[in-house]
């Protein structure tokens, strides 16, 4: 069984940085794609980067050239790189694998999240 356990998150003032760390433990057949997802208060969760097990890139709407996303094969890691953070950036931050499993059944696994808070 697959797990995800994200750390990094906390209080910082505008303008500052975080770098966020997903760590997976178990294993997988294959990942196709991790990622990072937010849900502000009384927002739908929304995807901030997304990277395919071949390196691509995929950045959410509104935030790309802030924040970088990048994973560690070899140590189960993915980050998020977050600068000049905003208010706005305020929010849980989910990690998420996607992938297959050993039966080759597709898995979608969701961490539990990190919350990053930005004051105005």
């Amino acid at each position: 069984q697959v797990e995800l356990v994200e750390s990094g998150g906390g209080l910082v003032q505008p303008g500052g940085s975080l770098t966020l760390s997903c760590t997976v433990s178990g294993s997988l057949f294959s990942t196709n794609a991790m990622g990072w997802y937010r849900q502000a208060p009384g927002k739908e969760r929304e995807l901030v980067a997304r990277i395919t097990d071949g390196g691509s890139t995929e950045y959410g709407a509104t935030k790309m050239a802030r924040f970088t996303i990048s994973r560690n094969d070899e140590k189960n890691a993915m980050y998020l790189q977050m600068t000049e953070l905003k208010p706005e950036d305020t929010a849980v931050y989910y990690c998420n694998v996607l992938g297959y499993d050993w039966s080759r059944v597709v898995v979608n696994v969701w961490g539990k999240g990190t919350l990053v808070t930005v004051p105005s």
